[in-house]
Parts: C-alpha cells; sequence; structure tokens
C-alpha cells in the first residue's frame, strides 16, 4: 500500500519504565529487531517548513522510502519499496529513481536534486499487537545519546488515545511531550 493515515502516539520511557513494560509484556532481547533510519531534507529545510519527513528504513536487508505529511486525521504517509542499491545512491545526494515518493515530493515542489542526508537514527524495535493497535517499544540511539520510547498506533484517533493514556497511567507512566525521531536527531546533531 503506497499511501496510508498513519495516527499514533508516542511517550518517551526512563530505562527503569521501558524494563518494566518489557517484563509486563512477557518480552526480551530475542523480541527485537534492529532497523536503521535515515533522514533527508534539502539545504533549506523545505520538507520541514511543510511540517514534512522523509527516511529511508532500513530493516533486515530490506529499504523502504517513506514521505510523511500532515493530514486531516493524522500523518499522511506515502511509501515505496527501494533495493538497497537505490537507497545508496539517494544517501549519495544521486535523487530517487520514480515512483510514488517522488510524485508526492514533487506535488511538495521539493527539488529531489537538492535533497541530503541529515543523519541516522537506529533503533531496536519490538511490536506486540494491543487492544485494536500496535505497540512499538524502541530502544534509539543517534549521535551520543540513547533513548527509549513508546509508540501505540490505532485505527482511530479518539479510542487511540484513550487506551494509549489507560495503558500509561496503568503502569504509573506519566505522560511526557514527545518530540518525533527525526526533530530528537537533529535537536542531537546541533549539539555535537
Amino acid at each position: 500500500m503506497p499511501k496510508e493515515i498513519e495516527i499514533e502516539f508516542k511517550n518517551m520511557l526512563s530505562a527503569e519504565e521501558f524494563s518494566r513494560l518489557l517484563q509486563a509484556f512477557h518480552l526480551d532481547e530475542g523480541d527485537f529487531t534492529l532497523q536503521h533510519n535515515d533522514y533527508f531534507d534539502t539545504p533549506l529545510f523545505s520538507l520541514k517548513a511543510q511540517h514534512a519527513a522523509l527516511r529511508i528504513r532500513e530493516k533486515e536487508g530490506k529499504c523502504k522510502l517513506t514521505l510523511k505529511q500532515p493530514g486531516a486525521f493524522g500523518l499522511i504517509e506515502t511509501h515505496q519499496n527501494i533495493r538497497p542499491d537505490e537507497a545508496e545512491a539517494i544517501r549519495n545526494g544521486r535523487g530517487i529513481s520514480g515512483g510514488e515518493v517522488q510524485n508526492a515530493l514533487a506535488g511538495l515542489n521539493i527539488d529531489m536534486s537538492q535533497l541530503k542526508m541529515l543523519g541516522r537514527l537506529s533503533t531496536k524495535r519490538a511490536e506486540i499487537l494491543y487492544r485494536d493497535g500496535r505497540l512499538a517499544f524502541d530502544h534509539s540511539f543517534y549521535g551520543t545519546k540513547e533513548d527509549y520510547e513508546l509508540e501505540y498506533e490505532a485505527p482511530e484517533a479518539i479510542e487511540g488515545e484513550k487506551t494509549f493514556l489507560d495503558l500509561l497511567n496503568r503502569f504509573g507512566i506519566p505522560k511526557r511531550p514527545t518530540d518525533n525521531k527525526i526533530k530528537r536527531l537533529m535537536n542531537e546533531l546541533s549539539h555535537l
């Protein structure tokens, strides 16, 4: 599916809270997969100015190019599977060779020849089905930093938020403002 609406709720966790959740949901190291997220924008941050983000996610030898942009109810994600050599070409500034993402970028008036890799954020992720959605337990590494995050992807916003807040409350975890991964990466890189 090249386009989908993403409705998700996020919360940063302490290492202790993360560990507690893993125990409660019976997750261990074997349940995690490693993924690398490479983020892109133009030198003038044309995507950021439109509240959009472009990334390549590499996981288990497969690469997916994703453009996230604001929608009426959550984010609109445009996906495109790409080969590892195409991912490397994009990382090296040789552009995107067609497809749904290129078309969506053109619709945002993004000059694809100007796209540059901003940085990489790597995440160990475990996912489980939870109620009507999917919980993701993320341990991320970028620059000199690491953090822990819980994400809940829901089919609907109102019930999804209620389910997520109930889960946090059940485990005594306070609701915290949580920047998305690209913003956390960019904040870290600005301090290096």
